[in-house]
């Protein structure tokens, strides 16, 4: 019974984390609105399977990512109080990283969709 409360514990805090992050960081925002938008697209559009399984999978990648660099930023910041060369590389890679998915889910979002369009 121990280890299920500490999975609902777990599971709680994931939420919790996940929560704080739409709440508090503007391209989380940004990322549920483009989120929405493909998947109203792909209702729409009426995409196959197959494509739906893609286009999940990219979204919450994203989401992933951008919930990871917002982790970065925090641990950075928790970590030095000025701005140290070395904490503005480790936040600039991370989102870099985002921007690179985010890039490859766009770019795989045309080329899925543009199936349907033309």
């Amino acid at each position: 019974m121990a280890k299920k409360k500490r999975f609902l514990t777990s599971v709680r805090a994931a939420w919790a984390g996940l929560i704080h992050a739409f709440r508090s960081e503007k391209n989380m925002k940004i990322h549920g609105v483009c989120a929405i938008l493909v998947i109203l697209f792909a209702a729409w559009f009426h995409v196959s399977r197959s494509d739906w399984v893609i286009l999940l999978l990219l979204i919450f990648l994203v989401f992933a990512f951008e919930l990871m660099n917002t982790a970065v930023e925090r641990t950075v910041d928790l970590c030095t109080q000025y701005d140290h060369p070395l904490a503005r590389q480790a936040k600039d890679v991370a989102a870099g990283a985002v921007l690179v998915v985010a890039v490859a889910s766009a770019i795989i979002g045309v080329i899925i969709f543009s199936r349907y369009l033309f």
